[in-house]
Order: C-alpha cells, then sequence, then structure tokens
C-alpha cells in the first residue's frame, strides 16, 4: 500500500475523530480500562460503563483493593465478566510487580491478565506514543477490503498477513492516532454492512471499492449452528428468604450470583430437571411450584430458554456442592448480589 495512506487518515482523522472520554483524558490506566470494556461491546454501550467505572475505581491502587464482588457488580451488564476479574488481577500485579504503574512496554503488558497482542498494541500506542500495531474487528475489516483479502478472516495465515499489514503501514510518532482513526474509520464508515464509501477519506486505494466487492470484504467461515439449552431454575423460598448460589469463580458468569438449577435433559419435564438438578447442586429435596417466568437469552456460542419456578425445600439444609457459595437473603437485598443478565430479570420479577 503506498505510504500516503497514513497521512489521508491521519488528515481525515483530525476533522472526524469521535469525542470519546478516555480520548480526551488518555491516561494510561483510562486507556486501559476502556480498551478492555471494548472488546467485544459497542462503544455507545460502553460509555456509561466507563464513566461509572472510573468514579468507583478512579486509579489502579484503588481497583486492586477493592473486593471481587464490589467489582462485578460495578462491571453488571456489561457482560463477558471474565473481563472485569482480569482487570481486577491485573491491577493487583501492576501494583504488586510495576510499584503501582502500568507498564509501557508491549510484552509487559501483554504478560497481564486479560490484555492480548491487539489490546497490548493499542495501550502502547495510545498512552506511552510507542510503534505498536495493532488489530481490533474494526482494523481487520478496513485492511481486508483495502487490500481485498479473499481468504476466511478468522485463519492463521489471514491473521499473519493482517499484522504484517498493520506493522507496515504504521507511522513512525503516530502510531496513537493512526490505529484510532482506523478504529474510527471501521466504526464509523466502513461498517461491517453499508459502508459509506463514498464518504470514506481512502475510497481512491481500496482494492475492495475498486472491484464492487466490499460488501464480500472479510470473507468469514461458516459458522455452525448456534445449540439451544431449556434451562430450569429455582427460587427457593424459606421464612420470607429466597436461595442464591455463587458460580465458581472460572469459567462462565464466574463469580456472579443466580437462581440454582440447570439444563434440560431428554425425556424430561421441567419439574423433573429442576428437581434432578437441584439434588445434584445443592443434596437436597424441593417441591417446585408456580412458573415465575420465561426468559431469553443468548451468550456467545448458544442460546438459552430459562423457565423459572416458584420452589419450597422438602428435603436437608442445602449444601454448596458445585456452588463456591450459598446464601439466603431477602428480596430487597438481592440488588447488592452481582449477577448475570437472566439472573437480574429474575430478580426485578420477584420484587414487582
Amino acid at each position: 500500500m503506498p505510504p500516503k495512506i497514513a497521512q489521508q487518515l491521519l488528515n481525515w482523522y483530525r476533522e472526524h475523530a469521535r469525542s470519546l472520554p478516555w480520548r480526551d483524558d488518555p491516561r494510561p490506566y483510562r486507556v486501559w480500562v476502556s480498551e478492555i470494556m471494548l472488546q467485544q461491546t459497542r462503544v455507545d454501550t460502553v460509555r456509561a460503563y466507563f464513566e461509572r467505572w472510573v468514579a468507583q475505581f478512579p486509579d489502579i491502587k484503588t481497583l486492586a483493593a477493592a473486593d471481587e464482588q464490589e467489582v462485578l457488580q460495578v462491571w453488571e451488564g456489561l457482560g463477558y465478566y471474565s473481563r472485569a476479574r482480569n482487570l481486577h488481577r491485573a491491577a493487583q500485579v501492576v501494583m504488586r510487580d510495576h510499584g503501582g504503574h502500568l507498564p509501557a512496554d508491549r510484552d509487559a503488558l501483554q504478560s497481564l491478565p486479560g490484555i492480548g497482542p491487539y489490546t497490548a498494541g493499542a495501550i502502547a500506542s495510545i498512552a506511552f506514543g510507542q510503534d505498536e500495531a495493532a488489530l481490533d474487528g474494526n482494523i481487520r475489516r478496513v485492511y481486508t477490503r483495502l487490500f481485498n483479502i479473499e481468504q476466511p478472516i478468522r485463519e492463521r495465515e489471514t491473521e499473519k498477513y493482517l499484522w504484517h499489514i498493520a506493522r507496515q503501514q504504521l507511522p513512525a510518532g503516530q502510531a496513537g492516532d493512526y490505529n484510532q482513526a482506523l478504529m474510527d474509520l471501521g466504526a464509523t464508515v466502513c461498517t461491517p454492512r453499508n459502508p459509506v464509501c463514498e464518504t470514506c477519506p481512502l475510497q481512491n486505494l481500496c482494492e475492495a471499492y475498486s472491484l464492487d466487492v466490499q460488501d464480500q470484504r472479510p470473507v468469514k467461515n461458516a459458522r455452525p449452528p448456534v445449540p439451544h439449552h431449556t434451562v430450569a431454575a429455582a427460587v427457593i423460598h424459606r421464612d420470607g428468604l429466597v436461595l442464591l448460589a455463587q458460580r465458581p469463580s472460572s469459567g462462565l458468569l464466574g463469580g456472579l450470583w443466580e437462581f440454582p438449577g440447570g439444563k434440560q435433559e431428554d425425556g424430561e419435564t421441567l419439574p423433573e430437571a429442576l428437581r434432578r438438578e437441584i439434588i445434584e447442586e445443592l443434596d437436597t429435596q424441593i417441591e417446585v411450584g408456580e412458573l415465575l417466568g420465561v426468559y431469553n437469552h443468548a451468550y456467545t456460542h448458544f442460546k438459552v430458554t430459562l423457565h423459572a419456578f416458584h420452589c419450597r425445600l422438602t428435603g436437608g439444609e442445602p449444601q454448596a456442592l458445585e456452588a463456591s457459595d450459598l446464601r439466603w437473603t431477602d428480596i430487597p437485598a438481592l440488588a447488592d448480589f452481582p449477577m448475570g443478565k437472566i439472573d437480574r430479570m429474575i430478580s426485578l420479577d420477584l420484587q414487582q
């Protein structure tokens, strides 16, 4: 690609750069938090969460000293909760190993929990002015169109080639602005569907546009069908309290609180599935009562339809066989427990 690409893009960026809270005040901690939040989440969604986060945890020291439950509660609703746990753990590593200062070196950044090649390059270039390339979803899409890359975008060789392009095109001394310009271009002009090519500053240099195949780039691998699970959950009542189980700290929704239950197996009714799950998870028995509600949610690799039932204990005291902890709580206090989306919807319905 001719060298003038970077200059054309930077000229456009000076006029069209988005005003973002972490960009207007690009201290390393703020850049780091924003980049973690922006993983798999749109800017418009991140803004409010970012402001809430930095109000609660204004610096690395405060974050490192926080309780994980507080961290998860501030993050609640943003999804992909491993990001929050990794931010928390990384802050503790920075306090312990780096004197409380986020390292500027790409390799040191990448050694921290939750920071991969893209995030390390973004932080190093934006927060520290390092000449480091970055490659997120927006940038990948821009490059596949500019170069008319016909190979599927997620293949290993394509990824290597995209990193080669990213490093080759990096303008010395301006990597931070260049990477952010590519991000903005992908987010506002070179969009996944219906790109606004007539306003693109790189239109005259775009190979896909010249061939009128921009809507066919990037080429994506065929995705397998998304599994759908039917799940039952128990709202177990006792003496005005309901029972919550805390998920193990690792894995999906790690550390969050939920109403216990699990997947329906072939040949089971929902009450049968729920009684079996409660025996397996809590070593107790329940009577399944009225249906509270039906809730649908899509995760990254599967979808869920969850049926929540009012229940009461008929066996012994529940034991945390699979959960990290169990807690009886009154319904108003449910707001104090960090939860995933479906369990939060259940808790809100209980408060009505």
